[in-house]
């Protein structure tokens, strides 16, 4: 145990204790919102920037006008508390300006993947009740696809809103900017009476089939997830500048970096998608001080040519999830970050971890009730006593991790309560107790003195998940949709390793119908195409004569992993969908030569 590291610990002492006032759960029916937040920062910071965008400044004062004009005009149009919107539109002033609108009402957001398309479109807008669909200019099409499969009529219950200008409003829908434009600018009197318990999102767990889940999520637990970036992880203030390239529909970007900005007074540079080419340069340019991280952007900027002065900018401190071990300390010391807050957490969970301390390769801590469990990978259940009760792990050692539920960690769940509770393990420890079942291995790991605040780290996904282009994909629900190609007699999907890529690439184990002797790759690669989005596509594919099952008939996984896409172990026909590609094809050693070097674009 270093001096340096019990120092450096001891320092962090003060804002931690600071930290878990602020963050210590308040009543469900206090009166506070992300809206009101945004309110009091643009009261107090009027005249500083909230927003740069596309070589635009919006000041604080700006931007609670437009909000309170789009609030004001949602309120016209007969909205009130409890009722939910969709929203369709890729990061700019207008979405956040959007967010805070409908929540100075006590409207809920449902924020949709602006990939979407289709039935999962359509499932979206549906299972949240949505009473209007609000969209952007440019996802005009996305919405003219399937309006007709709706409940919406048109043109009342479709807002577009304009981007480029290159696309006038259709004539199903009504120009919202338009409409907004002589509202009043002024904070409307609704605001001040939404509470914490009052739900302000549905934010969407990724969905393989074109059916992804709409996590509940209130007032309190967005602030409880703010304000643990703002006072613990990056530790902004109004001299800040927060760059955020992730989608601010997806919670990292939303809750780590917007939420830390409406709690503060910093400034968002908002970017639309993430270009690696140009990070550094806008870093510089705009005087960023803190970045909203994924693993993946990480290895994406560690693949950029290297620059003797890269440490030489503002960039000091950044907030995320999933930066590898082995890339941590490189990304550090090449971009001179002195301060990273891995956290670990789900939309939908009652439970996170952050790394608060400054340890280096960790998720850090929570301050929940969890408990890590024992769980057989190879059989894919959890490891029971004689009694039916779960096993706690040794120190060190991988387990489920589990999440008390209780008044003050409550499972806020999804918007369907089967699907919510799937997600519960009950009498898990004793009779009567339930739990939030993560699906994920964890282990304590030691990193120096940490006061008596155990330390954590992310092993695995476990089960019917796996991790990639950071997303969660269910193997069950790719291997439905598989099953429903009429050559397909069963198949098996299951999460492979790629050398150099965060998470695992799906891959299939499929066995033919009777008298099928050659899949239709053609046709097979396009009902997958159109069947699920990019990240849930198995990557692989394996042609197996016949399935291994288990006694129960349940299909075995372990040794498919192990052998993956590996020819010394396979003899099967394997085949593979490229980046950027929509056609599966033969894969050959060629190409796995690219993977080993890092070099295939995955």
């Amino acid at each position: 145990m270093g001096i340096v590291n019990v120092a450096s610990t001891l320092a962090e002492l003060p804002t931690l204790a600071k930290l878990s006032k602020l963050t210590k759960p308040r009543p469900l029916d206090t009166c506070d919102s992300l809206a009101n937040r945004a309110e009091q920062v643009a009261a107090q910071f009027a005249d500083r920037p909230a927003i740069i965008f596309e070589g635009k400044t919006v000041s604080w004062r700006e931007l609670n006008a437009l909000a309170n004009r789009y609030a004001n005009t949602l309120k016209a149009q007969g909205l009130s508390k409890g009722d939910a919107v969709s929203l369709l539109m890729e990061n700019r002033v207008e979405f956040v300006a959007m967010l805070i609108a409908v929540n100075k009402i006590g409207v809920a957001a449902a924020l949709i993947n602006t990939n979407l398309t289709g039935r999962s479109l359509v499932h979206c807008i549906d299972i949240t009740q949505s009473r209007k669909c609000i969209f952007g200019e440019e996802r005009s099409q996305a919405i003219a696809d399937i309006r007709n499969e709706l409940s919406l009529e048109a043109p009342t219950d479709y807002y577009f809103v304009a981007d480029t200008g290159a696309q006038p409003c259709p004539d199903w829908a009504q120009d919202f900017g338009g409409m907004a434009q002589s509202a009043d600018a002024d904070n409307p009197p609704e605001t001040t009476q939404i509470t914490l318990g009052d739900t302000a999102l549905y934010i969407f767990t990724s969905g393989t089939t074109g059916l992804p889940k709409a996590a509940v999520l209130s007032n309190r637990r967005y602030l409880l997830s703010a304000m643990l970036s703002k006072s613990g992880g990056i530790r902004c203030n109004e001299n800040d500048v927060i760059y955020i390239c992730l989608p601010l529909y997806h919670g990292t970007g939303l809750f780590l970096g917007a939420g830390a900005a409406f709690c503060s007074g910093a400034c968002m540079f908002i970017r639309r998608k993430f270009s690696a080419s140009r990070f550094l340069s806008e870093v510089r340019e705009h005087g960023a001080t803190c970045f909203i991280y994924i693993g993946e952007l990480c290895r994406y900027l560690m693949a950029v040519p290297s620059q003797p002065d890269d440490h030489r900018n503002p960039l000091t401190r950044i907030m995320g999830n999933g930066l590898r071990p082995d890339v941590w300390h490189e990304f550090k010391n090449r971009f001179g970050i002195k301060r990273v807050s891995e956290f670990y957490g789900a939309s939908e969970g009652n439970v996170a971890f952050v790394n608060l301390m400054n340890k280096d390769c960790t998720v850090g801590f929570t301050a929940m009730p969890v408990v890590l469990v024992k769980y057989d990978v190879e059989n894919d259940e959890i490891v029971r006593d004689s009694n039916g009760f779960c096993i706690e792990v040794p120190k060190g050692e991988p387990g489920l991790m589990l999440a008390k539920i209780t008044e003050d960690t409550a499972f806020e769940g999804y918007t369907s309560e089967e699907e919510s509770e799937k997600k519960v393990l009950r009498n898990a420890l004793e009779q009567g107790d339930a739990w939030f079942n993560s699906g994920d291995l964890m282990r304590v790991v030691d990193v120096g003195f940490t006061a008596g605040f155990p330390h954590y780290q992310f092993v695995d996904r476990v089960g019917d998940t796996f991790r990639w282009k950071s997303e969660n994909v269910s193997t069950n629900e790719v291997g439905e949709l598989l099953n429903e190609f009429d050559q397909v007699h069963m198949c098996n999907v299951y999460g492979v390793e790629v050398p150099n890529a965060d998470g695992r690439a799906g891959m299939a184990a499929i066995t033919l119908k009777e008298g099928v002797s050659e899949l239709d790759l053609e046709a097979f690669s396009a009902h997958v195409i159109d069947g699920m989005p990019a990240y849930a596509r198995p990557v692989f594919l394996r042609i197996l004569p016949e399935m291994d099952t288990t006694g129960t008939f349940k299909m075995v996984k372990g040794d498919l992993r192990k052998q993956a896409y590996h020819f010394d172990m396979v003899s099967d026909k394997l085949y593979v969908m490229k980046p950027g590609s929509t056609v599966y094809e033969a894969l050959d050693s060629d190409f796995i030569e690219l993977m080993d070097r890092g070099e295939a674009g995955f």
